[in-house]
């Protein structure tokens, strides 16, 4: 193998861009690894990891740009450095010929834009709540997508935007769109009168999809950062979020989602609910109806009820509790278990969004079905190895394990490919499941980046005497870049059954193996 690392001093750029880049170059014919990102020292812990570290990297600091790549030979490597050298020159270049003006701080870039108000924060968690901060003092609300920010460092934040009027959304805040734009990962729906708040990245995105979908449109969409719920923060941003869509003129309607809050948090957030005249429609997975019904909410029993809940009550209807096609799902899934041979019993999940995943989790649960994961929260249900699956077992591959000096998947989802090949060999497999989210911010093509290694497995399992089921979802709209009639046609054309929301792949997949364990 040969190695190639370039350190280039004072060359900032956006986490964001460097990781969807690092996707391209190790996505290169012959390239074993690849890392482009900036020299901070959660960075280098990464670097020294897949063994890509040297002294010019232990030297640089935290604007300086490291460019790490593990190739086959000389030539490959050769290529890598010079495809990510080429993208970082065009991208400078377009910000230089686009005239655009890169302020030194947070005050200057006031300055130069009086009329902002709003700052996304993308840098390495150690200065991240320091640059918030600024922000907020100067009185703008932010989006911190920036992660390994302190407990501390976040209730700080928030409670000080509070004071200000302000929101503090993030940190570790992924999906958002605001005055109808979408910010970081997000799909291009339609503008209308349903506000959200959320707790979780892809449960947020899957409900304004399915909003999208069922012709209704959201006003305003406020994420909070995964930890806004737990019992050290106290859902600050839920609440703050909560207060300004009562008061939002447009919005007629109001979703709040979450996985399961703590207990107190709940209280409080239920307890604010019950004042608020406009409708409340609450998701939180695998969360406590009767308690939400008892602060006058509509509960959403998952995220697909949930967007049809809101667009209902944006209409002037009645909402219903139930997605209604059971029957439909149940002869459907019949007729595909009788394709399986006798030793195929479990589902296999391996899904890009945390939240999907958690959310089939749950419905396969329902289904009588006992499950283990990298993210269950009882040790019971908690994976050994996350590399290794049990029984039903249902994958975040957005999990740090997995992303250890790699980009997230829902960047580059060609990460869960040698996955799928994995789970497709054992005999055991009845039905995989997959999960492909499109929109702003995630890989051009995730469906066509994934068609080889589906059309294998499939391969593979006939050649062996079974037929391996693989329902597949795409969260999205008709109006993202990589449109979800395209993505969904070249799912259908490899023999994968494609659902219409991820509720409906976990319940199929549910379905299909119900009982096959005892049998």
């Amino acid at each position: 193998m040969d190695v190639r690392i370039i350190v280039k001093k004072d060359a900032y750029h956006d986490s964001v861009a460097l990781m969807s880049l690092s996707g391209k170059v190790s996505a290169l014919p012959g390239v074993a690894d690849a890392v482009v990102s900036m020299a901070t020292d959660m960075n280098k812990e990464l670097l020294q990891r897949v063994d890509l570290y040297t002294d010019a990297v232990a030297a640089a600091g935290a604007n300086d740009l490291v460019i790490a790549v593990r190739a086959e030979n000389e030539t490959i490597s050769e290529e890598a450095i010079r495809l990510a050298e080429e993208s970082l020159a065009k991208k400078t270049n377009a910000r230089k010929s686009g005239g655009e003006v890169h302020p030194a701080s947070v005050a200057s870039a006031v300055k130069l834009m009086p009329e902002a108000n709003m700052a996304i924060i993308s840098v390495p968690g150690q200065y991240a709540a320091r640059e918030a901060m600024q922000a907020l003092k100067n009185g703008l609300n932010v989006m911190m997508f920036s992660d390994n920010v302190s407990v501390e460092e976040e209730v700080a934040l928030k409670q000080f935007a509070h004071e200000q009027g302000l929101l503090m959304m993030g940190p570790d805040c992924g999906t958002a769109i605001i005055n109808n734009v979408g910010l970081c990962f997000a799909n291009v729906v339609r503008q209308g009168n349903i506000g959200i708040v959320g707790a979780s990245g892809t449960g947020t995105q899957e409900v304004t999809v399915l909003i999208d979908r069922l012709g209704g449109g959201v006003s305003e969409v406020i994420g909070t950062g995964g930890r806004d719920l737990t019992e050290a923060v106290g859902g600050i941003t839920m609440l703050d979020g909560l207060a300004a869509l009562a008061r939002h003129e447009e919005t007629k309607v109001i979703v709040l989602i979450s996985k399961p809050p703590a207990e107190s948090v709940a209280n409080k957030i239920l307890k604010e609910v019950k004042g608020i005249k406009k409708p409340v429609v609450i998701c939180f997975i695998n969360g406590d109806a009767a308690q939400v019904e008892k602060a006058g909410a509509y509960f959403g029993k998952n995220l697909e009820v949930t967007a049809q809940m809101a667009v209902a009550l944006g209409n002037g209807e009645k909402p219903a509790a139930c997605c209604g096609d059971d029957a439909a799902l149940k002869e459907q899934a019949a007729s595909k278990a009788e394709k399986l041979g006798k030793t195929q019993k479990y589902i296999r999940g391996l899904f890009c969004g945390g939240t999907l995943c958690d959310e089939a989790m749950h419905i396969a649960k329902d289904c009588g079905l006992k499950t283990y994961s990298n993210i269950a929260k009882k040790a019971e249900e908690k994976l050994a190895d996350p590399h290794t699956s049990k029984s039903h077992t249902f994958i975040d591959l957005g999990d740090d394990v997995f992303t250890q000096g790699k980009p997230h998947p829902m960047i580059e989802p060609s990460l869960r490919l040698e996955r799928l090949l994995k789970e497709a060999a054992d005999p055991e497999t009845a039905v995989i499941l997959m999960d492909f989210e499109i929109g702003y911010g995630s890989h051009a093509d995730p469906v066509g980046i994934t068609m080889p290694a589906i059309m294998e497995a499939k391969r593979a399992a006939k050649e062996a005497g079974r037929h391996l089921e693989i329902i597949g979802y795409v969260c999205g709209t008709e109006q993202d870049p990589q449109g979800l009639t395209r993505s969904e046609q070249k799912l259908a054309a490899a023999g994968v059954t494609v659902a219409k929301s991820n509720a409906k792949a976990a319940r199929l997949a549910g379905l299909i193996v119900a009982g096959r364990e005892e049998k």
